[in-house]
């Protein structure tokens, strides 16, 4: 299982690269290793940004493949390059709303559901924030975890999940939060309405209606400027592979 190998953190952002392209320009995947290297070196949507060469996402996606997590497609049907793809669906028996979650925290590192929410928006589809963190309870609670629950930083307002993956699943800095208890989410989804309180050992009461408006109001701000940013990283990949 991904959770037990040692995968270098290369491997984590060419694997969540590939499933990153797969859900949101599946007319393009498989990638070449042109698509795949500046996928991996974009400057949205990555922390942390690298500007990796050529030969070191080639040596990624091919350790990749030999512990049966990505895989080769070679030239057909009026292809000249060998493309890549990931097989983590297979290796790890993940749907499209789980395996899009991992993806977006392999690429980004901790975040809150809101943000994984707003982040996975072009990849799948979640009607609420808790359909999101049930698929993120679900990954943290299998036999080998995929993900952890962290509690709350300092200043933190909201509960953030860490992924649990080779070179990346490092939790040394944060807290666990301990267990959710059920029916109570870990984070406000509806508009309107008084703060909800958490349980004890989870910090303090969610802020009420003013709080929460101005806090979806600037996260929505700031995806919008990254989704900007990301669909013009892909028309710039699209011209590049055109020959543009």
């Amino acid at each position: 299982m991904l959770g037990a190998m040692d995968v270098s953190a290369e491997e984590i952002r060419v694997l969540g690269c590939l499933v990153e392209k797969q859900l949101t320009t599946p007319q393009q995947y498989p990638l070449t290793l042109n698509a795949l290297t500046l996928a991996c070196n974009q400057s949205s949507n990555r922390d942390p940004v690298v500007a990796y060469g050529d030969e070191i996402v080639e040596a990624a996606v091919t350790s990749a493949k030999t512990k049966g997590l990505a895989g080769f497609v070679h030239p057909a049907h009026g292809r000249s390059a060998v493309r890549f793809r990931h097989a983590l669906a297979e290796a790890l028996g993940l749907g499209d709303r789980p395996l899009a979650l991992l993806a977006v925290l392999m690429l980004r590192g901790p975040q809150t559901v809101g943000e994984l929410r707003g982040r996975t928006e072009r990849m799948v589809r979640f009607s609420d924030l808790q359909e999101v963190e049930a698929e993120l309870e679900a990954l943290a609670g299998r036999a080998e975890p995929l993900v952890v629950r962290l509690a709350r930083g300092p200043g933190q307002k909201e509960i953030r999940y860490a992924p649990l993956l080779g070179a990346t699943g490092t939790v040394a800095p944060f807290a666990v939060a301990p267990p959710l208890e059920r029916g109570i989410p870990a984070a406000a989804s509806g508009a309107g309405g008084a703060g909800v309180a958490l349980p004890a050992g989870h910090g303090a009461v969610v802020p009420g209606p003013l709080g929460a408006d101005v806090e979806r109001l600037q996260a929505a701000v700031a995806l919008l400027g990254a989704e900007v940013d990301e669909l013009r990283r892909d028309l710039a990949d699209l011209r590049a592979q055109l020959g543009a």
